[in-house]
């Protein structure tokens, strides 16, 4: 656990100390993102924060390459996971700054999936009627399938000041404390490609709210959205290949089904976004991919909270969903039952209270 700590907190370090230089790169090639109908920004804000977290992640990796525990994650999932993520990055920095059509990047994003499955990483086995293990090219669709929806549905809410950033870093708190208390309770390796990926995952995230944070000096952009997206998403398919369904789900079904159900728990709030906002635009007979100024941040600004309530109160929605979730592989159910209402209760109170912390 010290190791993986040590590793957040240079990633953190590091993506707070590039982004300044990054944002300078940025107006200086005109990735900045101008004031359109649908924005709640009120300034030209430049883009490309994605950049910034991708070198935060690559130092990290050369750095903690040596730490005796950490050391061992390095292999070829993460190498995987390293090619797909560069490659997610360039796609966002070119629509970034030249705004590619939707099209374009949703073949890019299958193409960066293709690199993970390049490097055996995709689902193997769905825990129905038992365990049912996948032939390889349904397995390789769903993996596909994970990767699309878990970077649209980061992309979808990076619509307002610090808030993909928030999220996705209480999403990987709760993934991270899964994988890691999985490994010590079912004796696993500790060292693997999740554990890694998630901590890294949570120290760009952390290292990057502060620039982010309203008002934000810089916004993460597509190359951002998408690289968070599908570091989380590697991390749910990689922790899948580390569990032997059939030794857990005799003895208990929850760490089990938790490698598939706990991305969509992390991400429940994106996800819900992502499907009532498709939902909303098929009905008005537009595109799915087309925008509007109708997201959940939204509507919570439109009943009267500031933007940083406003992202309070969806990180509390996140954290309500997925920490429970990830708490009930581990303690008796009624613990994360009483954690769920205690922590949405609260979340409720706070979303009802618009002069509390605006």
């Amino acid at each position: 656990m010290r190791e993986y700590l040590i590793t957040l907190l240079i990633s953190a370090a590091l993506c707070y100390l590039i982004t300044p230089f990054v944002r300078k790169f940025a107006i200086r090639f005109g990735a900045v993102a101008d004031i359109r109908s649908r924005d709640i920004h009120t300034l030209p804000t430049p883009r490309w924060g994605g950049v910034a977290m991708w070198l935060a992640m690559t130092f990290t990796f050369l750095i903690v390459n040596n730490l005796p525990l950490v050391g061992k994650s390095f292999g070829h999932e993460t190498q995987g996971i390293f090619l797909a993520a560069t490659f997610v990055v360039l796609l966002g920095m070119a629509d970034d700054r030249f705004q590619l059509d939707a099209l374009t990047k949703l073949a890019g994003q299958a193409l960066a999936a293709g690199i993970l499955l390049i490097y055996g990483i995709q689902i193997l086995w769905v825990p129905i009627n038992g365990v049912i293990t996948l032939p390889a090219s349904i397995g390789q669709l769903v993996t596909v399938l994970i990767v699309l929806v878990t970077i649209n549905a980061v992309n979808f809410i990076d619509g307002m000041d610090g808030l993909a950033a928030g999220i996705v870093a209480i999403a990987g708190i709760a993934f991270f404390a899964f994988a890691y208390l999985l490994a010590v309770d079912y004796g696993f390796s500790r060292a693997g490609a999740p554990s890694l990926t998630t901590a890294v995952l949570i120290g760009v995230c952390v290292g990057f709210l502060p620039h982010n944070a309203h008002p934000a000096k810089i916004f993460m952009g597509d190359s951002g959205s998408m690289l968070l997206g599908l570091l989380l998403a590697a991390a749910s398919i990689t922790l899948t290949g580390q569990v032997d369904p059939n030794a857990i789900s005799a003895e208990k079904l929850g760490p089990t089904l938790l490698p598939l159900l706990l991305p969509l728990a992390v991400l429940a709030i994106p996800l819900a976004d992502l499907v009532l906002a498709i939902l909303r635009r098929l009905k008005a007979g537009k595109s799915p991919f087309a925008p509007d100024k109708e997201h959940l941040h939204h509507r919570l600004m439109s009943a009267g909270n500031s933007q940083l309530k406003t992202a309070i109160i969806m990180y509390f929605w996140t954290a309500t969903i997925a920490f429970p979730v990830s708490i009930s592989a581990f303690a008796p159910i009624w613990v994360a039952i009483l954690l769920a209402i205690a922590m949405s209760t609260f979340t409720i109170l706070l979303s009802r209270r618009p002069k509390v912390l605006a």
